[in-house]
């Protein structure tokens, strides 16, 4: 997969390309990572990118000119989607990054900066993602979360794909708890379910750990998950 990202601040992904199994596949040739400045197509003297909001008020405006030139610069490949990041945005869903693992072969994401982008940037998306509803300095940590979300749903980054499956989220619901040796740790000792051998009985202590969590951390999604379930029936 090719990710392409337009950012002001195009330092702010090179750690992308040493992190871990995300850096492997880097390495690997699994995705690639390209950045692009506005600022290298601003067209005046001063390279400038922003600018003063009409009708007033606090903060400078990323200008439409360099941030156009910067996305139509960009290679198309025939499956691409391009996404905004925006604290307006759609809440980011672990099924909008299987969605984008799985559907294209090119993303392109474009990290606003300053008091905010000119409206008509707008136009250039696909989509308009947000990470949550609180607003940052820019928009390049949430495109580095999309990128290491995405890289990691595609085929060869991780070992195996069963452990993508079953993760958190995956299904709605959240995680099952998870163990390993000492079977006791300061009094805390392994469930017994887990180290009995049984695995029918493990899997259905895990499936059912995985509802106790949802309900009582994120009753929200355990709603959507019923709601599935039934429309399943």
């Amino acid at each position: 997969m090719r990710l392409d990202v337009v950012s002001l601040a195009p330092e702010a992904f090179a750690p992308l390309l040493g992190l871990g199994v995300i850096g492997r596949a880097f390495a690997a040739g699994i995705a690639a990572l390209q950045t692009h400045n506005p600022r290298d197509f601003a067209t005046d003297k001063y390279r400038k990118v922003d600018d003063e909001p009409y009708g007033g008020g606090a903060g400078m405006v990323l200008k439409p000119e360099p941030v156009y030139a910067a996305v139509e610069a960009i290679t198309v490949l025939p499956r691409r989607r391009v996404l905004l990041m925006s604290p307006q945005g759609s809440p980011l869903q672990q099924a909008d990054l299987r969605r984008w693992a799985s559907g294209y072969d090119q993303l392109v994401l474009i990290c606003g900066h300053y008091e905010g982008f000119d409206e008509r940037i707008r136009s250039l998306a696909d989509e308009e993602v947000s990470i949550g509803d609180f607003v940052l300095t820019g928009g390049e940590l949430p495109a580095a979360v999309i990128i290491n979300g995405v890289v990691r749903l595609l085929p060869g980054t991780v070992g195996t794909q069963a452990c993508l499956e079953e993760e958190s989220h995956s299904a709605l619901l959240l995680e099952h708890p998870h163990y390993t040796r000492p079977a006791n740790f300061r009094e805390l000792e392994v469930p017994a379910v887990l180290r009995s051998g049984d695995h029918g009985a493990i899997a259905r202590w895990r499936f059912e750990q995985q509802q106790q969590r949802t309900a009582e951390r994120r009753p929200d999604l355990f709603t959507r998950w019923q709601a599935q379930q039934q429309l399943q029936q």
